[in-house]
């Protein structure tokens, strides 16, 4: 059995900033994987579902602490401890200022890099548990760091991070087997969308040429990218993201 956690803050006000984007990742794997809906558990918002991997189905939980961010560890250590989950079987998703927005890197382990739900969560069940790093960027001062972090996705930032939220739902299942294999693919799934995307963008030479009329029927308007249709995670989290303040 894994236990995916995502990291962030409960409540509306949070729900945009940067250092939730571990509830969004984990909420794409949710609804891609058709997850139970949530319950409160363990002072957290729990979903029960499973991964197709290549080994076979495995059995998986999500977990979204409501315990705010710096508390996050007593949720987890709870939720791991009543399934008697070892720290290999523990997978957390959250913010990382120092990798460039929509990189993803996994590691085992290591230091918590100022980020205090990783610290809460090293105190609560101990250092060796996975950990899914998804880069917010830094602002390049530390005067904006606060800011930064605690501040909401704009909307131009839906075209990196709604096609890595993707990414990461549909790669999901690999994250039973190996976590480098399971990085590797979303990397491997967002260069294919970049290619899809300059694959439809004119050529330079096009450019502000306009199509020469042609006889016959005329095509409908033009439909959305296939990897979008019928994304109701994707869909919610650009109206999300669009909403005015």
């Amino acid at each position: 059995m894994l236990l995916l956690v995502g990291l962030g803050n409960p409540g509306a006000k949070y729900a945009r900033h940067r250092h939730n984007v571990g509830f969004m990742a984990v909420d794409a794997i949710a609804e891609a994987h058709g997850f139970g809906p949530e319950r409160r558990k363990f002072g957290g918002l729990l979903r029960e579902g499973a991964l197709d991997g290549p080994g076979g189905r495995e059995k998986a939980l999500i977990l979204k602490p409501q315990t705010y961010m710096n508390e996050s560890g007593q949720s987890v250590g709870e939720a791991a401890r009543f399934y008697k989950l070892g720290l290999e079987d523990v997978v957390v998703f959250y913010d990382e200022l120092d990798l460039a927005p929509g990189k993803l890197r996994m590691k085992t382990g290591g230091g918590a890099a100022g980020h205090n739900g990783v610290r809460s969560i090293d105190a609560h069940l101990g250092n060796g548990f996975r950990r899914a790093r998804i880069g917010i960027g830094h602002p390049g001062d530390k005067a904006k760091v606060t800011g930064h972090v605690l501040g909401d996705f704009s909307s131009a930032d839906q075209d990196w991070l709604v096609p890595l939220l993707n990414a990461v739902a549909a790669s999901a299942p690999f994250l039973a087997a190996d976590d480098q294999r399971f990085a590797a693919d979303v990397a491997q799934r967002l260069s294919g969308s970049r290619k899809t995307k300059d694959a439809k963008a004119p050529k330079p030479s096009e450019a502000g040429t306009a199509p020469s009329p042609q006889p016959g029927p005329q095509p409908g308007p033009r439909q959305a990218p296939p990897s979008h249709q019928g994304n109701a995670f994707a869909d919610a989290l650009r109206g999300l993201l669009g909403k005015k303040e």
